[in-house]
């Protein structure tokens, strides 16, 4: 099969790379050039346009930053519209589920296919093949592209149709904002009471309560140095607002949401959004 992944930035460059190695016939494009110029590296052909990486594929990989971007790549106002009649289109990016199912409608409209496929995980998952696949649509779709998934994931799942697949997406996100603030005012009372971080951290490990990223979070807090971002903390800010978004329309209450969203932004104004999404402590934290 002859793929074309659209969008090469962080995780899509390495899903990409995975993917060649897999034995697939690669061929890439992002908005920004270079990025996907620098995959032609390791053997990736990169396509001038999304239409001419469209063209050569059987099926396209969107791993683009939200639905209005995802929009203005497959329906651009004013100019043609890419080849999308007979072709499979898989979308992995984080995006509502009724933005998920209105962009299905569409591409189905166009002559195409439409999976969502939505992953949890990051670089290192992406390039040792371990990533979580989430997909939502049509089983004999998800049958057709599942040699794509276990390219990238030990166990992909159908979760059911789509909008379902975004759906978990989003209820995974929002766990990782809310485990990384909970864990953040722990911490913080932790070291504002002078307790030993290890003797607390010990205990913690011991009890139901335990989660494995506050160990893997943990050195950045305790050096306050939140660089070299597999997932920037504006990504987490954007899901969080698509969280309570779809939340408002359901029997959600929203307002802890909206509290954590303010946070975000505070954190956001004060310069740390393209850092790790840790860095949330130093807005829920401050420093003495």
């Amino acid at each position: 099969m002859k793929l074309a992944v659209i969008g090469t930035g962080l995780l899509g460059s390495e899903i990409a790379i995975r993917l060649q190695d897999r034995r697939f016939e690669v061929c890439a494009w992002n908005r920004s050039s270079e990025k996907a110029n620098a995959l032609a590296t390791v053997g990736i052909r990169p396509s001038a346009t999304a239409n001419e990486a469209l063209a050569k594929s059987n099926a396209a990989i969107l791993l683009l930053s939200d639905a209005e971007a995802i929009r203005s790549v497959l329906f651009p106002a004013g100019s043609d519209a890419p080849p999308l009649e007979d072709r499979i289109l898989i979308q992995m990016g984080t995006i509502a589920p009724n933005e998920s199912r209105a962009l299905g409608r569409d591409v189905e409209r166009a002559g195409g296919q439409y999976l969502e496929a939505p992953v949890l995980g990051s670089l290192p998952e992406a390039r040792s093949g371990r990533l979580i696949v989430m997909a939502g649509g049509e089983l004999g779709l998800y049958e057709r592209c599942l040699p794509i998934f276990e390219a990238l994931s030990e166990q992909p799942q159908r979760i059911g149709e789509v909008g379902q697949g975004a759906a978990l997406k989003l209820a995974m996100n929002q766990l990782i904002a809310g485990l990384t603030a909970t864990f953040a005012y722990s911490l913080g009372l932790v070291r504002d009471e002078g307790i030993d971080v290890e003797q607390f951290m010990g205990l913690l490990r011991q009890s139901a309560l335990y989660a494995p990223t506050f160990d893997k979070k943990l050195d950045k807090y305790l050096s306050h140095e939140y660089g070299q971002a597999n997932f920037p903390l504006k990504h987490l800010r954007k899901d969080l607002g698509l969280f309570r978004r779809v939340a408002e329309q359901s029997t959600l209450e929203t307002q802890p949401i909206e509290a954590l969203e303010a946070v975000m932004e505070r954190a956001l104004q004060k310069g740390l959004g393209d850092l790790d999404y840790s860095a949330l402590y130093e807005a829920l934290v401050e420093r003495r």
